[in-house]
């Protein structure tokens, strides 16, 4: 009986074990929601500073589905739009004059760099962290734009 209680209790145990670490492998993306940009603390060096800019992220059976809206400077419309995953594999990106295809790789539970590229050449790097308290959203880039010239900008936003 003494032995019968042990396994019993063993086997509880791993049961737990094992339901927690499946629990954290399907938990929610840190970065999915809407995001709005906060201009006041954004710094844009050598690029425009959009008026608005919204970012949507939303878990799919296909990956992450990113959509991108807003007024850039010079008040034109912003829409851009991605399917991806953090696998490094490169997925198209609409809407962007400087780059039409995302890497993404995942560096921890909250930090995710992404390569850009345009018609198969690298051409910037982008950082993308979410706060500890997931209510901040920074994206740190650094690249060159369709003109050729080379841009830092530094994008904070807000989770609504």
């Amino acid at each position: 009986m003494k032995y019968t209680l042990q396994n019993f209790l063993m086997g509880t145990v791993l049961a737990m074990g094992m339901g927690a670490l499946a629990w954290a492998a399907e938990a929610a993306d840190p970065v999915v929601g809407t995001w709005t940009m906060n201009a006041g603390k954004s710094k844009f060096h050598s690029a425009s500073t959009p008026k608005s800019q919204t970012r949507t992220y939303v878990q799919t059976a296909d990956g992450i589905s990113l959509t991108v809206t807003g007024v850039a400077a010079d008040g034109s419309a912003i829409s851009q739009q991605s399917t991806f995953k953090y696998d490094g594999k490169d997925y198209p990106i609409t809407g962007s004059p400087d780059y039409d295809m995302l890497s993404l790789k995942r560096v921890n539970g909250t930090t995710v760099k992404s390569e850009m590229m345009k018609s198969g050449k690298h051409v910037g790097v982008t950082t993308r962290s979410v706060s500890d308290h997931g209510k901040v959203l920074t994206l740190t880039s650094r690249g060159k734009n369709a003109a050729g010239k080379h841009y830092e900008t530094i994008t904070v936003f807000d989770k609504q």
